[in-house]
């Protein structure tokens, strides 16, 4: 029995002993050069002796907090998604091995500048070290994490990927052979990804000092709140993305930072004109004919609990890899996905020392999703509309299919920041975004379509944008608190075009003997009454959303291409053009569904629209018979300005949220800086911490907690002081 008990321990052991003395020794010695603080939140302050060493623990506590969601980004960014979901994730992971090809990504990490690769291999180390040390952690499917995976993701945002409009199931119906309807899985229409920054200039604060307000908008859990500080200059604070070793979304001593998606144009599609000959393809160019590129891709999916293989052949021209066939033409993308410049970008502007500075690091011109809003401790505020711009043709819509064969469709460079949408410093006082057009960033100050060319910001206005207009317009003494206040409006400036479209078709057409008077009178009563805000009480609230969801989709739609409707410009055209049918329909359904559910249609919003957080999954679960917290905030889809993305999920009838509102947090630059942040839940995804959901009642009222951005603040506060592994 000894001997079974020893060939067990041995057997165990070796299986959790995945490294070498060597590398051991090594984690160890970096860990003792790092001291990481848990707050009375949860959140981790780290100090390092280098910036590597800030890496390390960084990644270290990343780990502790959720280690799940670390794997899983960079399963997702290695095409390994179908290993565990099996073959329906298939094209998903061909989809991402066409556009982020790993060789590339080991080449950058070979020639990589020293400095650059000790942040890589730190990051590898820290993520490695916690395996190492917690071997009852059961990765799902990476036992090592190399120092070249940062490579495959390079910059922090949610929508990392860009394919233009070429779909998943255009890339299926070209890959397989098997011609099916490429149609994109429906999306539940109040699910807005998105984020709001707002910066406000002396002249508009109490106290003289710029105060920049961080709000993104995405899944909740997917970004936690950090501090990370180096005896090489490195302090900074805010969110970042689980598996990535800067911060995203934050400020340090000197700026802060605040990334909004936009629609910049930074991917092209080009139709290209194949032709065989002896079994191989070429394309024409310039009146020649070029070889087709093929490489053999395999992914391995689960099946019946065993992996299986499948190779695919896929092809490249010049201009990147063919993802579809449309018109009988071979259409390929042409896009920036990922870059070792982008990742030095993304690592620099977290210890730039202010607006000058922050302006190189725009120099490098490879954050290819994101807008940013901009504040420094000398009062400077600025908006950049994109980043990666490419010089193209202006008379050309280069939102549609460009033409393959000629060289006329090149693009020809990149834009120098100077010359893309920018503004800095307006008279106004402030500047916001709301992933809205940079045209009304700043009221009347804002920058003028008409002097850039339409690639440049296609993005339309959306009912945030004109709310956060309005309410800044309108404010002056700023003070942080009266910034997240404003952040929190709840005005849903949708209905206020909705509404009296729905009302004066029923005043005007619908008589008191009427049966839908009958049905529907009381509703549309409640409706013509309502401010258009939301409120816990409020029944109105819950007839709105649940009505306008049924409305036609055209009013949904967030991001447009050049020369389409924005939101607004839809929603008012229906607004005008609706019949009583249109209108009217789509209510009584919704007060039909909420009769279904509750036994009756008048449910206050918070009733119904709940905060829940029960399990660290992935895929979280919801229960109406479980515990959940009232929400009176709602999608900002419909106007809000704080964002909570709500819908009902398989055995419940109460909605609860999903995304939204994420980190918040607003800073102001002093000379002491002052900040106050959120999450949602809390900052650990173990439900067995107390700080799994220690700020779930506080997320669901707006209620701020004070950043604790000074060592000495720090150690205050602090609940737990250890170096990584002990």
């Amino acid at each position: 029995m000894k001997h079974l008990i020893l060939l067990f321990l041995l057997s165990f052991t070796a299986r959790a002993q995945k490294f070498t003395t060597a590398e051991i020794t090594r984690y160890k010695q970096q860990a003792d050069r790092v001291t990481i603080i848990r707050d009375n939140w949860g959140i981790p302050h780290i100090y390092g002796k280098t910036d590597a060493d800030a890496v390390f623990g960084l990644l270290y506590a990343q780990c502790e907090d959720d280690f799940k969601r670390v794997e899983l980004n960079y399963i997702e960014k290695l095409g390994r998604t179908a290993e565990l979901k099996g073959e329906s994730a298939l094209y998903n992971d061909l989809q991402i091995k066409l556009l982020i090809d790993t060789t590339e990504a080991i080449a950058d990490y070979n020639k990589a500048e020293p400095w650059m690769k000790k942040l890589l291999n730190a990051y590898a180390d820290g993520i490695n070290y916690y395996l190492h040390k917690n071997p009852q952690v059961k990765p799902a499917l990476l036992h090592r994490f190399q120092p070249w995976y940062p490579l495959l993701w390079t910059d922090g945002s949610i929508g990392a990927i860009s394919t233009a409009d070429l779909s998943v199931p255009e890339l299926k119906n070209f890959y397989s052979g098997n011609a099916t309807a490429a149609l994109v899985e429906p999306k539940d229409p109040e699910y807005q990804t998105g984020s709001n920054g707002f910066a406000f200039a002396p002249s508009k604060t109490a106290s003289g000092n710029a105060i920049l307000y961080i709000n993104p908008h995405v899944t909740f859990y997917f970004r936690p709140e950090v501090q990370v500080v180096s005896d090489e200059g490195l302090h900074a604070y805010g969110a970042v993305t689980w598996g990535q070793f800067f911060v995203y979304q934050g400020f340090n001593k000197y700026c802060g930072w605040m990334h909004t998606s936009c629609n910049v144009d930074v991917a092209d599609m080009y139709a290209e004109k194949v032709t065989k000959k002896d079994d191989k393809f070429f394309y024409e160019y310039d009146q020649k004919l070029k070889p087709v590129t093929e490489k053999k891709i395999t992914i391995k999916y689960l099946e019946g609990g065993v992996l299986q293989t499948k190779t695919f052949t896929t092809y490249y021209t010049h201009h990147g890899p063919v993802m579809a066939k449309r018109d009988g033409k071979w259409v390929s993308l042409r896009s920036y996905n990922r870059s070792m410049t982008s990742l030095i970008q993304s690592w620099k502007r977290t210890k730039t020392k202010g607006f000058e500075d922050y302006k190189k690091v725009m120099d490098l011109k490879a954050n290819t999703s994101n807008s940013t809003v901009f504040a420094d401790y000398k009062g400077n505020i600025a908006y950049w509309h994109g980043n990666f711009v490419p010089i193209r043709d202006k008379n050309l819509n280069w939102s549609k299919v460009m033409d393959g064969t000629t060289s006329a469709t090149e693009w020809k460079g990149l834009h120098p920041v100077a010359e893309a949408v920018h503004l800095y410093n307006p008279v106004n006082g402030w500047l916001q975004n709301c992933n809205s057009t940079p045209y009304t960033a700043a009221g009347e100050n804002s920058p003028k379509k008409e002097n850039f060319p339409a690639y440049m910001a296609p993005d339309g206005e959306n009912f945030r944008g004109v709310n956060a207009v309005r309410v800044l317009s309108q404010g002056s003494g700023y003070t942080i608190d009266k910034v997240i206040a404003s952040g929190y409006d709840t005005y849903l400036s949708a209905f206020a075009v909705l509404v009296p479209a729905l009302v004066n078709s029923f005043e005007k057409n619908v008589k008191p003997t009427d049966s839908l008077y009958t049905q529907l009178n009381e509703a549309v009563t409640l409706l013509k009454n309502w401010d258009c805000r939301t409120a816990e009480n409020s029944v109105a609230t819950t007839v709105a959303i649940e009505w306008a969801q049924k409305l036609t989709p055209t009013i949904t739609r967030l991001y447009i291409n050049e020369g389409e409707a924005d939101q607004v410009e839809s929603t008012k055209r229906f607004a005008a053009a609706a019949t009583l049918n249109q209108l009217t329909a789509p209510l009584a359904s919704a007060l039909a569904d909420l009769k279904s559910k509750f036994g009756k249609w008048q449910m206050p919003w918070g009733e119904i629209n709940r905060f829940q957080r029960l399990t660290g999954d992935i895929q979280s679960k919801y229960d109406d018979n479980q515990p959940s917290i009232p929400v009176k905030y709602a999608s900002a889809l419909w106007g809000m300005l704080p964002s909570y993305n709500s819908r009902p999920y398989p055995g419940t009838n109460k909605r609860y949220g999903v995304s939204g509102n994420s980190f918040i947090c607003a800073v102001e630059f002093g000379p002491r800086i002052t900040a106050k942040s959120l999450l949602a839940g809390g900052e650990s995804g173990d439900p067995s911490s107390k700080h799994f959901n220690d700020q779930g009642a506080m997320y669901s009222q707006g209620k701020f907690k004070d950043v604790l951005f000074y060592k000495q603040d720090v150690l205050k506060n602090a609940e737990r002081t250890y170096h990584p592994g002990h």
